[in-house]
C-alpha cells in the first residue's frame, strides 16, 4: 500500500532529462561558461589581482561559475530543485569544491596541490549534491565521477595551454576544462535523481 505525503518530484524518471541529453547540455552548456570565465582570466588576470587580491580574484571567477552554470545546469534538474533553489544547492556545492580546491593547492602548490584540490573538491562537491538530492550513500559514486571529469578537464585543458600558451591557450584550457567537469555535474545530477526516483518508488510502493 502506497505510502501517504511522499514527496513526488523524483518519482516519475520523464520528470528530468535522460543521461544522454543531460550530457550533451550540461557539457556543451557549462563549456560555455567555462569559455566566459576563463576569458577574464585571459584578458584580464593581472588586471583583477590588482584591484581584487589573489583571493579576491578566486571568489570573483567561483562567483561566475555558481552565476553562469546554475542556470545551465539547472535545466537538468526537476521538482522541488529547479530554479531558484538548484542555485543554493549548486553554489554550495561550487563553493565547497572551490574551498577544497583552493585550500590544497595554496597548501602543497604545483602538480601534487593540483591532484589533491582535485580530490578534495570533487568530494566536497559529491557531498553537497548528495545531501542536497537525499541519496547520502552515492557520495563516493558521484565523488568519483566529478574527480574524474574534472580532472582530466583541468590536466588537459593546462596541458593545451602549456602547448599553445597565450591568451589562445588559456581559452583552450577554459573550453576543455567547462566540457569535463559539465559533463560530470551533468551525470550527478542524473544519477542523483534516479537514484532518488527508485528510493521514492520503493517507499510508496511499501
Amino acid at each position: 500500500m502506497p505510502l501517504k505525503n511522499v514527496p513526488t518530484d523524483f518519482l516519475d524518471e520523464a520528470n528530468f532529462q535522460s543521461l544522454g541529453r543531460s550530457l550533451l547540455i550540461g557539457g556543451l552548456g557549462f563549456c560555455l561558461v567555462s569559455l566566459c570565465v576563463f576569458a577574464t582570466v585571459a584578458f584580464a588576470e593581472k588586471w583583477m589581482y590588482t584591484q581584487l587580491g589573489l583571493l579576491g580574484a578566486y571568489v570573483a571567477w567561483a562567483a561566475l561559475f555558481i552565476l553562469l552554470g546554475g542556470g545551465v545546469l539547472g535545466s537538468l534538474v526537476a521538482g522541488k530543485w529547479h530554479l531558484p533553489k538548484f542555485y543554493l544547492l549548486f553554489g554550495a556545492a561550487f563553493f565547497a569544491y572551490a574551498v577544497g580546491w583552493v585550500t590544497a593547492y595554496f597548501i602543497w602548490r604545483d602538480g601534487l596541490g593540483e591532484w589533491l584540490g582535485s580530490f578534495a573538491g570533487s568530494i566536497l562537491m559529491g557531498l553537497v549534491f548528495a545531501a542536497g538530492f537525499g541519496v547520502v550513500r552515492t557520495t563516493l559514486n558521484l565523488s568519483a565521477v566529478l574527480f574524474v571529469a574534472n580532472s582530466i578537464g583541468y590536466f588537459l585543458g593546462s596541458a593545451l595551454n602549456n602547448a599553445v600558451k597565450g591568451s589562445t591557450g588559456m581559452l583552450l584550457w577554459g573550453g576543455v576544462y567547462g566540457l569535463c567537469l559539465g559533463a560530470g555535474l551533468s551525470a550527478v545530477l542524473h544519477f542523483a535523481q534516479a537514484r532518488r526516483a527508485d528510493e521514492l518508488k520503493s517507499k510508496r510502493n511499501i
